[in-house]
């Protein structure tokens, strides 16, 4: 799994490198924020030129063809190959630099790209089949079964992983989500949304915490490190935890294994559920977003759902505001209690550390400032459009063409997932992990869905 090595800089399971300024330029969190913005504001600025159709051209992709013979979709590749030429050439040089500058390596990179990018095309084109509908076959989900039948099946080169980036890819995705998401909603719904998250994470978080200690018998930073990982958001949630508390590697790479297992089951399973009790497209959006463990697994099982029910946009505003804004603010708030717990009272007489108030900062995830931003912008821009204007000039020339970009980084993102999960790994796991993270699991899906439903039922269907 490409992620299981990834937070430990100095080797040891200890913190590595000095936080700073920085950061700014070597972290994926504000990458995601200055590309996510920039390509808005390219967005804004060609419109006001008038060379909109210069983006439109950039956010190509065969998914909304509806092809029914081979000859369809060849004709399409061959009158727009120039246009993917351009596409590609822009994905590659956008992050080929800025992956560059975190340090990774451009020869292990590109050609790996090369091989996600053509991917990426495949999943697209048979999303865009004239009965794809019919199969529920979405290139999200398409993505994420084929990129792990490839990952199990044959071997691909580690150095693959490099290009890989899931939470890279999503951070991005949920950056352009925000200029789509209109900064009003945000403010009226936002309050529920962390009320919920916050019953949630605390329940969850205790639970698999205390059965990982006292049931099962387990190291207390593990047992944090899985609680927290299933409370909140997943991968980066498990990666700022094992640094909070000090963790080992294996730690983290259980929490992760557990997470990326459990997010892949439920975004088979929390779609049809919703669809067999009827649920409405923003409640289901709200449960999947209190339920999921990862950003880009709920956002397809939203998308997939809301599609199935005739209102995808409700869905995905819904889980948006649950996992992103809700859930997913709690990683700092967990970070500084962990750092606090393990520092004040599990490392005090051998370290003498004191809990550093700056680590809900360095922890805070910082693509959300970047989807606050992106939605104020994006709102104070088209403010000025009557709603005519808006649907018939903005919407088609401003708004759909970063949807568009935003679903191109969502595909990377799945592919990635699939093709850096490989099942042989899940030995190394054991039961006890595995017991304490499921038994939380089933508590974090059924007050969810209570939540959802009767708590706050009213609310998420307003939307």
């Amino acid at each position: 799994m490409a992620t299981k090595d990834a937070w430990n800089d100095s080797g040891d399971g200890k913190r590595g490198q000095a936080r700073g300024w920085s950061d700014l330029y070597l972290k994926e969190d504000w990458w995601a924020v200055w590309l996510g913005i920039g390509l808005m504001i390219l967005a804004i600025l060609f419109f006001q030129a008038g060379s909109s159709n210069v983006l439109k051209s950039l956010a190509i992709n065969p998914g909304g063809l509806k092809w029914s013979s081979f000859d369809q979709l060849s004709n399409h590749f061959s009158q727009n190959a120039i246009l993917y030429l351009y596409q590609f050439l822009f994905w590659l040089v956008l992050f080929g630099i800025t992956t560059r500058i975190m340090k990774i390596k451009l020869s292990e990179f590109i050609p790996a790209f090369i091989f996600l990018y053509v991917m990426s095309i495949v999943m697209f084109a048979i999303a865009g089949w004239a009965n794809a509908a019919k199969f529920n076959m979405e290139a999200p989900l398409v993505a994420l079964i084929i990129g792990l039948i490839i990952a199990n099946v044959f071997h691909l080169p580690k150095w693959m992983d490099s290009a890989f980036r899931v939470e890279y890819y999503i951070k991005l995705s949920i950056v352009l989500l925000g200029a789509t998401f209109p900064i009003t909603l945000v403010l009226t719904a936002g309050p529920v949304a962390i009320a919920q998250a916050t019953i949630i994470s605390l329940t969850t978080c205790l639970v698999i915490y205390f059965l990982a200690t006292r049931a099962f018998g387990l190291d207390r930073r593990l047992a944090a490190v899985l609680g927290v990982g299933g409370a909140v958001c997943g991968v980066s949630a498990s990666m700022a935890i094992a640094a909070s508390v000090n963790a080992k590697k294996e730690h983290l790479y259980t929490s992760v294994t557990l997470v990326v297992v459990w997010a892949l089951i439920m975004i088979m399973v929390l779609p049809f559920i919703s669809r067999a009790l009827n649920l409405h497209p923003a409640v289901a959006g709200a449960w999947i977003g209190t339920s999921e463990f990862a950003d880009a697994a709920g956002f397809a099982a939203a998308s997939a759902y809301g599609k199935m029910a005739g209102n995808e946009d409700a869905a995905i505003k819904a889980f948006t505001l649950m996992k992103v804004i809700g859930r997913d603010l709690w990683i700092g708030i967990w970070s500084i209690v962990w750092a606090g717990i393990a520092t004040i009272v599990w490392e005090k007489k051998e370290t003498g550390r004191k809990p550093d108030a700056r680590e809900i900062w360095w922890r805070f995830p910082k693509f959300v400032i970047g989807f606050f931003a992106a939605s104020m912008i994006m709102t104070a821009f088209t403010s000025g459009y009557s709603v005519a204007d808006f649907n018939t000039v903005v919407k088609p020339n401003v708004i759909l063409p970063l949807v568009s970009l935003r679903t191109w980084t969502f595909i990377f993102c799945f592919l990635s997932i699939g093709l850096t999960t490989r099942f042989r790994d899940l030995q190394a796991v054991g039961w006890k992990p595995f017991w304490a993270f499921t038994i939380g699991v089933a508590v974090n899906v059924v007050l969810g869905y209570y939540m959802s439903v009767h708590v706050f039922g009213s609310y998420w269907s307003a939307i």
